[in-house]
């Protein structure tokens, strides 16, 4: 098995790479400090297995395997982690495979023989653990990940199965729905139609037609929005705020 170790202290990472060496469990072909070197490194090799730490600086190992999944071969996902026991119960009542912090030889050999990949329902239910939403939307492009900070994103927009991400630099389809983009970032962006999903700081003005229809101008897009009936009071409350 090719492995890949990421943790953002060197000690760590040592141990670890000693361990597998005494288990013969397989060969590290590389070590990463941060969850943006674990995707670039996943996306040059064929990494079976990725012993990835939770708390990182920057993109944290939770968003970091939801990007992972992505993959067209995406590696199976062993957490390392110094969660207390509370959060444990969390991982276990949802068959999240993890070491605790120190890692024990014959721990990381069984987490190692399971070599399993994470469903969907597990790293939603992960998610939902973290204490914060994931910095980066990522789609698939020619193979490969195109990361975009979400402070770059505009709107969302919906249609048929995908969902277009409007971006500062230009978009990009993905398969997400809105609702599970809105319950990620319901902080900073607000719905505006079944189909649009809009960053409240992109709110420019609120505009209406002669027959009584509501559009939206954004602040970096000449693209306007329309605005259901539904979500008007929503969008209207929300703009007064910001004029204030």
């Amino acid at each position: 098995m090719k492995i890949l170790i990421a943790d953002d202290e060197l000690p760590a990472r040592s141990r670890l790479r000693n361990l597998i060496d005494d288990l013969q469990a397989g060969e590290v072909v590389a070590e990463a400090s941060n969850g943006q070197q674990v995707l670039n490194l996943c996306q040059e090799d064929n990494i079976d297995i990725v012993l990835l730490d939770i708390r990182m600086p920057g993109m944290d190992g939770i968003e970091t395997a939801h990007h992972l999944k992505k993959l067209e071969n995406a590696p199976a996902v062993i957490f390392t982690t110094a969660y207390d026991e509370y959060a444990l119960q969390a991982f276990d009542a949802h068959a999240i495979d993890y070491l605790l912090k120190p890692i024990r030889e014959e721990r990381l050999q069984e987490a190692l023989n399971k070599n399993q990949r994470l469903s969907q329902a597990q790293y939603s239910a992960l998610e939902k653990t973290s204490k914060k939403a994931a910095q980066h939307i990522s789609a698939r492009v020619q193979g490969g990940l195109k990361l975009i900070n979400i402070d770059d994103v505009i709107y969302f927009h919906a249609e048929h199965k995908y969902v277009t991400v409007y971006h500062q630099a230009g978009q990009v389809l993905i398969e997400e729905s809105l609702k599970s983009l809105q319950e990620r970032y319901q902080q900073n962006f607000i719905r505006v139609h079944r189909n649009a999903l809009v960053a409240i700081n992109q709110l420019q003005t609120l505009n209406r037609s002669n027959i009584g229809h509501f559009t939206l101008s954004l602040k970096n897009s000449e693209n306007t929005l329309e605005v259901s009936r539904r979500h008007l009071s929503s969008v209207r409350k929300i703009m007064k705020a910001l004029s204030v």
